[in-house]
């Protein structure tokens, strides 16, 4: 994989956190919420079919990205830092969808995240949790 081909996940992962962390604070519609994504960001540099299968596939998964979450966590879903919240989401579509991106990229880029967008410590809970899901969701990889 080239470093142009990384770089555009990661713009696309940045992104579609923002986009996911927006579409919870906001409960906008998704569309609404890409166009202004792709208005307001160069979009030259972004995996830009990445970004949308990020975007959409984790609304349309939620349940069961919710639902293999939660037994992970030491609280209620809904009480997480909605910042983590989101990187768990589009993290956890990641291991269930994106198979061809190894799960050590996946909570890699996650505590990338983390520690840019999260609370002081949010990246250690973030790995933490995903760290477990993946040993579930990626068997044969581990």
């Amino acid at each position: 994989m080239s470093n142009l081909t990384i770089r555009g996940k990661r713009n696309a992962r940045k992104l579609a956190l923002q986009s996911l962390y927006q579409w919870l604070m906001s409960n906008s519609a998704l569309s609404d919420i890409e166009a202004q994504f792709r208005t307001i960001n160069n979009m030259d540099k972004v995996d830009v079919d990445y970004y949308c299968r990020i975007l959409h596939g984790v609304p349309r998964r939620l349940k069961d990205i919710e639902d293999a979450v939660q037994p992970l966590l030491d609280r209620p879903i809904d009480s997480l830092n909605p910042i983590e919240l989101s990187i768990i989401r589009l993290s956890t579509f990641e291991l269930f969808e994106c198979l061809e991106t190894p799960y050590k990229v996946v909570l890699d880029e996650s505590v990338s995240l983390a520690k840019e967008f999260g609370s002081q410590e949010g990246h250690r809970y973030v790995n933490g949790v995903l760290h477990n899901l993946a040993k579930k969701v990626r068997v044969d990889e581990i």
